[in-house]
């Protein structure tokens, strides 16, 4: 089973070389791709290109990203593209900084029918853990959040322990 893992904002696909290198050492057929940095609404045939899901009889993955990345996925993965068989969400932008209006960016999970692992820092700015929780358990039909103590909008200084469990969650697909 395959990863496809799209980048932040203020990033591109090499700002995910180390979830490449470490999900390939983990045995994970991984890939990143590069999106356009614009509205995530309009980004979604961009991720499916990008990711070869285009293509009739695209074989079977997972599908996912960082912040901005994650979000593009996510909507991805509501169209209910039959070749994505989860959703992995790192550091998930619910909302903006200092705003907790979390609706707008959740509107779509539940039409999100794969499983869903999400991975976040329980001092991110761009998602407050007990809102974060919440869409979870409203919004989405098979999920598992994991958080980390004393991290923001960055996995970095866990990192091993995320590409433990992307790399388990994918096996299991």
């Amino acid at each position: 089973m395959r990863i496809t893992l799209a980048h932040g904002a203020s990033g591109n696909a090499a700002a995910m070389r180390a979830h490449i290198d470490g999900l390939r050492a983990r045995g994970v057929d991984a890939a990143a791709i590069d999106l356009p940095v614009r509205k995530a609404e309009t980004a979604i045939d961009a991720y499916r290109l990008a990711a070869g899901l285009s293509v009739t009889g695209a074989p079977p993955g997972v599908v996912g990203g960082h912040s901005y990345g994650g979000r593009v996925a996510s909507l991805l993965a509501a169209t209910a593209e039959p070749a994505i068989r989860g959703l992995v969400l790192l550091s998930y932008p619910l909302h903006r900084p200092g705003d907790p209006a979390w609706d707008a960016r959740t509107s779509h999970w539940p039409d999100i029918r794969v499983p869903v692992l999400l991975l976040s820092g329980e001092s991110d700015p761009f998602a407050r853990i007990d809102l974060l929780q919440l869409a979870v358990d409203e919004r989405l039909r098979d999920a598992e959040l994991v958080t980390y103590s004393r991290l923001g909008h960055t996995l970095k200084p866990v990192l091993e322990d995320v590409l433990d469990r992307v790399a388990a969650f994918v096996s299991a697909r």
